[in-house]
């Protein structure tokens, strides 16, 4: 591990600015308020602060200040519901059903205010602790209006970070997105070595592929949605927005550089030329990860891998070894090797280019950037009452969950309120942070709480039994609260410990005799609320990922056909719009990264819930190398002529359509339609030209007739009717395991 780059990609990354924001953000009205001697009122404005920073997550500036000023409102509303019902436990029962039922259930309308929503929950189960002493009507409305102004003072504070540096945010999530599009690139590389694990690489490849996409599609929105960047003439702004538009290209050529890799293995790992490809890979993959750690600092990329040099060693290598051991059984193999490596300099040169976009200097030729190129990326939700009155069934998710927290929550209450637990609000928050739409998430965030919890009590302990005095304590509470902070979005498990360590370091400065019940309370509420959480996901209106995987399966046919049909448009004498390309593949790798991870949650479910996990697993497989597939065909018609008359491309485009159609009839429980395919007929012509060139080269090869006219159309020919080929016979295996599927 380079541990100097891991150093300075995690002090530039967003992730801290987030923790350092946040932490500032926080801890600078308790110390204003507390030069005026109102700490307790500082504590309360910065609890506000606290709880508005929650929906203050990355996005385009407008979403990040309309969420924070929706938070704010519903902030001072739930504290004065609250407050004001606070003298009776039923009327709080009562609210906090209502409450967690409503700010859960706006969840459907997005991320952003799913996080609104868990910032309000937040503030109404903090609200209900009797030690904050709302007893009369001036006390509610004076913490109430603390609480606003916490968060007031918040979203100014934020906004105007923001104007100070407006590029910042861009950039760090600019150079994540390349960072993971590296890891990516890495992970394909395994595929040249030898003995390779194919079901580990697999699997590794799906989840990283998804991680990918999710970052590619909130860089588009973030990117594209704030207007002023895309329209406005800086290098800045203008390198940002073709630095990201390139770089989705580069995922595309690393997705379509897919092979049979175990063919590979069987012609050449007798040479050394895979691991060449293996070492080349990762020198690309590291190239990816210097650039997007340059973006992401603002500084100028230091090339100190001359790739270029390289790809000509490795060019060089090749066409020695095609002299030496080119056979007629192995000219397959060589027509990969050469595709691969074409396709290794085509990345090259894109990776050069962006590096000049990234000096932000604009002495370069710049491209146009019109609406047409980025307007069909960009998704909206409205935000209408239908929407939320049409989920209020069993049958939504959204809906199921919100029952679930609600229950959970009032349970929780009863418990605390009848054991007279002194930290009462405790046991609601770790419901509430720990309860997640799926039973894996909560699972996962469960196991994080408790580790993260006892953990964390240990190191505050010892801190508290070494540090010298006060200044030294306040000094760490500041350093474990922004690490809290930094590491929320990232790591769970890590967030809790140090947020536990800085919690009950706060609260010794506060009350140093109580620190042992203090700690106890925190132990007991974090272990009854972990178990309520944990029940609640098992037992009220369980949400099973193999009930709703059929759905993902659907859609991910759907897209997937619809990529390919935009494709083989070309073959029917059509131009392929680039907007209609870009949309379609953006669909279709979408739906593939929810297909990964809804069944990365499905196998973290109880064994009982997994059936058919074997099968399920196949089809994500195919479906990934289907989309590299197409994507693969895609570059091809977009680089070259096609070879000769389409009327058999269409032919054969035609039956892989129908098996796409065949196959979601049988998941939606129909019968597929009148034509049927009975055999490779179509296909068949397709490979009889191949084969034809392929004889005829092979009888030139052992004549000893190494250049001919013949080679250059083989090449051609053969690497299109491959991608044919291979689409088609995943489509095949795809409409079995969906009739499988269905007799189950």
């Amino acid at each position: 591990m380079d541990y100097i780059k891991t150093y300075k990609s995690f002090i530039n990354s967003h992730y801290l600015s987030e923790g350092v924001r946040i932490t500032t953000g926080v801890v600078l009205p308790a110390l204003a308020f507390s030069y005026f001697d109102m700490f307790q009122v500082g504590i309360v404005v910065s609890l506000g602060a606290l709880f508005v920073s929650v929906t203050d997550s990355p996005g385009p500036i407008h979403h990040r200040k309309n969420g924070m000023v929706v938070c704010i409102a519903g902030i001072l509303i739930a504290t004065l519901v609250i407050g004001f019902a606070a003298k009776s436990p039923l009327l709080l029962a009562i609210f906090l059903f209502v409450g967690c039922f409503f700010f859960s259930m706006i969840n459907i309308y997005g991320a952003r205010a799913g996080s609104i929503g868990t910032a309000i929950m937040l503030v109404m189960t903090l609200t209900i602790d009797p030690r904050i002493n709302l007893d009369t009507v001036d006390k509610v409305i004076l913490h109430s209006t603390y609480m606003a102004f916490g968060g007031l003072w918040y979203m100014c504070f934020s906004m105007l970070l923001y104007n100070f540096r407006p590029y910042r945010l861009l950039q760090q999530a600019l150079g994540e997105a390349i960072q993971e599009t590296g890891k990516y690139l890495l992970i394909r590389a395994e595929f040249y070595k030898k003995e390779v694990n194919y079901e580990n690489t697999f699997k590794q490849l799906l989840q990283q592929q998804a991680t990918v996409q999710h970052k590619q599609v909130e860089l588009t929105e973030l990117l594209f949605k704030t207007r002023s960047i895309v329209k406005e003439s800086t290098n800045i702004g203008r390198s940002l927005v073709m630095i990201h538009l390139d770089v989705g290209d580069i995922f595309e050529r690393i997705m379509m550089s897919h092979q049979e890799y175990t063919l590979l293995h069987q012609y050449f790992d007798e040479t050394d030329i895979l691991e060449d490809y293996y070492q080349l890979g990762r020198e690309l993959a590291y190239q990816l990860d210097d650039l997007g750690i340059a973006i992401k600092s603002g500084e100028p990329l230091k090339n100190n891998r001359n790739l270029n040099e390289q790809i000509s060693k490795l060019t060089e290598k090749l066409d020695n070894l095609r002299l030496i051991y080119l056979k007629p059984d192995n000219i397959e193999g060589f027509i990969s090797l050469r595709r691969i490596l074409e396709n290794i300099q085509d990345l090259a040169e894109r990776l050069s280019t962006v590096q000049q976009y990234s000096n932000f200097k604009g002495s370069y030729k710049k491209r146009k950037i019109k609406d047409s190129d980025y307007k069909h990326l960009i998704s909206s939700k409205e935000i209408t009452p239908d929407l939320f009155f049409s989920n209020l069934t069993l049958k939504s998710d959204t809906f199921r969950h919100s029952l679930r927290v609600s229950i959970a929550i009032v349970v929780g209450f009863i418990v605390a309120f009848a054991l007279n637990i002194g930290h009462s609000y405790w046991v609601l928050l770790t419901i509430i942070v720990i309860l997640k739409p799926a039973f894996s998430l909560t699972k996962k965030r469960n196991g994080d709480r408790l580790a993260g919890t006892f953990a964390g009590v240990l190191i505050a302990l010892a801190i508290l039994y070494l540090a010298p005095n006060n200044n030294t304590l306040f000094t760490l509470l500041i350093l474990f609260m922004a690490g809290g902070y930094t590491f929320m979005r990232t790591n769970y498990l890590i967030s809790v410990l140090l947020m536990t360590v800085y919690l009950l370091i706060f609260y010794h400065l506060l009350n140093p005799n109580d620190f042992r019940i203090l700690l106890t309370d925190r132990i007991i509420d974090t272990l009854i609320g972990s178990l309520i959480a944990f029940l609640a996901s098992i037992f009220l209106f369980p949400s099973w990922e193999r009930k709703k995987f059929k759905s993902e399966m659907v859609t991910m046919l759907s897209e997937v056909n619809e990529y390919f049909s935009v494709v083989v448009e070309a073959f029917s004498g059509k131009q392929i719009d680039p907007s209609t390309k870009q949309l379609a593949r953006k669909n279709a790798l979408v739906a593939l990264a929810n297909l990964s991870d809804a069944f990365n949650r499905m196998i973290s479910e109880p064994k009982s819930q997994q059936q058919g996990v074997e099968v399920l697993h196949q089809f994500v497989v195919l479906n990934h190398m289907l989309t590299s597939y197409i994507a693969t065909l895609a570059y091809y018609i977009h680089t070259q002529n096609i070879p000769y008359s389409s009327a058999d491309f269409i032919e054969v485009s035609e039956d892989i359509r129908l098996y796409f159609t065949n196959a979601v009839s049988y998941l939606n429980g129909g019968n597929v339609g009148e034509k049927t395919i009975s055999n490779k007929e179509s296909l068949r012509k397709l490979n009889e030209r191949v084969n034809h060139l392929l004889q005829k080269r092979k009888d030139e090869l052992q004549q000893g007739l190494m250049e001919t006219s013949t080679r250059k159309p083989l090449f051609d020919l053969k690497s299109i009717v491959d991608q044919f080929n291979l689409i088609y016979n995943v489509a095949v295996d795809l409409n079995k395991i969906t009739q499988t599927l269905k007799i189950e």
